[in-house]
């Protein structure tokens, strides 16, 4: 999906919040990364997958 180089990050790799916004929509409050992740304002994340990442989640696994 990423045609970046160096390309973005997977989307199941840790650092996946790395890659490009290739859709923003500020409004309404999320973001489309090229690996395929919607990213929330609040930091919450939706994965290609149907994984929901919470903001409190991100908050907790960030901190370790």
């Amino acid at each position: 999906m990423c045609n970046h180089q160096p390309p973005c990050p997977a989307a199941t790799a840790t650092d996946h919040d790395a890659a490009r916004a290739v859709a923003s929509h500020p409004e309404q409050g999320w973001s489309l990364l090229c690996n395929g992740i919607v990213a929330f304002e609040d930091g919450g994340e939706l994965l290609p997958s149907g994984e929901v990442i919470g903001p409190f989640t991100r908050a907790l696994v960030n901190a370790a």
